[in-house]
């Protein structure tokens, strides 16, 4: 013991020159301490340990100022103390004086001495509620409310409606394209050649009307087109016979791809992913769902916690004034001082003010529960109180964790969420690796052409009109020899066929007649040079495949957590709750007796108001451990994805039923 106390004196902490011994001037100093003080780095000699017989003198401080020249350096700080920097080789950990931390400047002074003025209390009234009319509201009551007219759950549904049209506006690739043209022209053209006009000029004029039919076709990719034309044309060639004329023509094209695009086209992958998205649309309806609901049973069990804590705060006012006129009534008895009347009064005012703040609380419990089901800022509901009349003691659920989180996996959105990402993935991939290949199409067209018009007669030929003369002069000739003259046909109207003379009519029945076809079959080949387009985008679905992989394991850990987090959550809101009843029934004996020892004068008031706060706040702790255990057990539905089951809710699908349908009191049907 004597080498730990000399070694404890060769610290560095060193007490300040203000204090002194209580048994020794401070003048004096002992011989043996000044060299340790003087060279505070050297080892001090170890002194023999006293005998049990004789006292041990304590050590003295010194108050003598050391030269500056051999001071060691030191900082002064708040306390009177000294900070000496440690030296090397000192024992760490060993016992010193405690050094006091450093606080900071006092700030300005801002409002000294500020009292609050005396004014009137504002109304007692909650505001914009009149608490006589009371509407009684349970909590399956409240949740139909939201389902039936929360924003966010309306939203959500005119979200999957949309996700609909997305479908049928992709499956608008394969409607039928009609496209009509009707124009008129009439041109003037200079000629040259002996079978144009007259006057060296051809003037030509029409009338022509087109209808084409395109699309795209559902199976296997083809795209086709049909193309029907007619015409009226007149001209003032010579070398025409049909004048007017009408000709007309039917053409069917089909292209089917052989390599790319046989199996998935831009098209069917729009549709495809448009499907996806109404079954994502649908997980995320659900997800909404599940999120409104558990936010209305965890404002549900607020509004309780709320109203209970109020009338808790209400009956601490009312025995803090019992408590108040028994003061009163024994200072006027003499047998209590005046002040505890005061401290009584002090408390009461306390009371009061926790009076005004739970009430506060119940009016934002109340707001937030009427905005998650009330349908508009009209509704006849916002001017009435709520009261619930749910049971309060719910039994939490004995799940064990390996099936909770097996039903978390199989029922939360969020998990087929991440499986519908996947499936759209997989069609990107397939239509990327599809648009690798090269480009063969096997394109086939028929047609069919249709004329008639009418037919000139008696005509200028420009073939036979130089020929005139030369047979005239033949003629002559052969009569002079005595031989017959010849006989040369000429051109009359019945030169052309019968079934080229007519209008418009007798060209539609030669078309139709499919009389004159033309058939064309042939093979197109394409292939970018590189194709780096196609080998990216098929690169980037692949690693988009990858990521989402990650992202699922990612989620499931997250239910993992989630669900472990919200039993626990159960389990410690229990512990809370028994330990939360015991300590209020504690408070409660505890405060009766003190206030039985108070009166037989055994007590004092401070000790009567100290018992009767730590009753209030353990009632108060013992609501709130209620209300967490409500809470964690709506939280634990939501983790588990089981919400919809244990409330008896079904979203329906594509149905005409009304948007909420209660089969029982505890059933709701939500509608998307």
């Amino acid at each position: 013991m004597c080498a730990a106390f000399i070694a404890s004196l060769s610290s560095p902490i060193v007490v300040a020159q203000s204090q002194q011994s209580p048994t020794q001037p401070s003048s004096q100093q002992s011989p043996a301490q000044q060299p340790a003080q003087q060279q505070p780095a050297q080892q001090q000699p170890v002194q023999p340990a006293p005998s049990p017989t004789q006292p041990t003198q304590p050590a003295q401080p010194s108050t003598q100022n050391p030269a500056p020249a051999q001071a060691s350096p030191a900082q002064a700080t708040p306390g009177g103390l000294q900070n000496v920097p440690p030296t090397p080789g000192q024992n760490v950990g060993s016992s010193g004086v405690v050094i006091p931390p450093q606080l900071p400047a006092e700030p300005p002074p801002v409002a000294p001495n500020y009292a609050a003025p005396i004014r009137p209390l504002p109304s007692a009234e909650r505001v914009g509620v009149d608490v006589n009319d009371q509407a009684p509201l349970t909590l399956n009551e409240a949740i139909a409310l939201a389902l039936a007219n929360n924003k966010e759950i309306n939203i959500a549904r005119i979200d999957v409606e949309m996700a609909g049209f997305v479908v049928q506006a992709a499956r608008g690739a394969y409607d039928p394209r009609l496209q009509t043209e009707v124009d008129y022209e009439r041109s003037t053209v200079p000629t040259a050649s002996l079978i144009g006009g007259a006057d060296g000029t051809t003037t030509t004029s029409g009338l022509t009307g087109d209808v084409r039919v395109t699309g795209n076709s559902p199976l296997l990719g083809g795209n086709y087109s049909l193309d029907f034309n007619a015409a009226r044309s007149t001209t003032n060639n010579q070398f025409v016979t049909l004048n007017p004329q009408y000709p007309s023509s039917l053409t069917a094209t089909y292209t089917q791809p052989l390599l790319r695009g046989l199996r998935i086209d831009e098209n069917r992958r729009q549709i495809e992913i448009a499907r996806r998205n109404v079954s994502l649309s649908d997980s995320q309806f659900r997800q909404h769902v599940i999120d409104i609901i558990t936010r209305v049973q965890q404002s549900y069990w607020d509004l309780v916690f709320a109203l209970r804590n109020l009338q808790v705060q209400i009956d601490a006012v009312k025995q803090a004034r019992l408590q108040l006129e028994s003061n009163r009534r024994q200072v006027e008895q003499g047998t209590l001082a005046p002040i505890d009347v005061v401290a009584a009064q002090t408390q009461v005012a306390t009371f009061e003010q926790n009076v005004y703040s739970a009430q506060e609380a119940v009016t934002r419990a109340e707001n937030a529960l009427k905005t998650l089901m009330l349908p508009d800022r009209t509704a006849p509901l916002w001017s009435r109180a709520l009261l619930p009349t749910s049971p309060v003691a719910l039994d939490p659920p004995r799940t064990p964790l390996a099936q909770a989180v097996t039903t978390a996996l199989a029922n939360r959105p969020e998990v087929e969420q991440v499986a519908t990402n996947a499936e759209i993935n997989r069609i990107n991939t397939r239509f990327f690796r599809d648009q690798t290949r090269p480009q063969v199409d096997l394109v086939a067209s028929y047609s069919a052409a249709g004329l008639a018009g009418a037919q000139i007669t008696g005509g200028f030929n420009p073939f036979t009109a130089s020929n005139t003369a030369i047979i005239q002069r033949l003629n002559q000739l052969s009569a002079t020899a005595g031989l017959p003259p010849l006989d040369l046909p000429t051109t009359s109207s019945n030169s052309l066929p019968g079934f080229l003379i007519g209008g418009a009519g007798q060209s539609f029945a030669n078309l139709f007649g499919f009389n004159f076809p033309t058939t064309r079959v042939g093979v197109v080949f394409s292939f970018p040079v590189g194709n780096r387009t196609a080998e990216a985008n098929l690169g980037r679905s692949l690693a988009e495949g990858r990521r989402i992989t990650n992202q699922r394991q990612q989620v499931e850990q997250t239910i993992e957590q989630d669900v472990r987090n919200t039993m626990q959550a159960i389990r410690s809101a229990e512990a809370r709750l028994a330990a939360a009843a015991s300590a209020r029934d504690s408070a409660e004996q505890t405060f009766a007796s003190e206030q039985r020892r108070f009166n037989a004068g055994l007590s004092t008031v401070f000790l009567v108001l100290q018992r009767q706060t730590e009753m209030i706040a353990a009632r108060g702790r013992e609501l709130q451990a209620q209300t967490d255990l409500n809470k964690a057990i709506a939280d634990f539905q939501r983790a588990t994805g089981s919400t919809l089951e244990v409330n008896n809710i079904t979203v329906l699908k594509d149905t005409n039923a009304p948007p909420l349908q209660q089969s029982a009191p505890a059933a709701s049907t939500a509608k998307r």
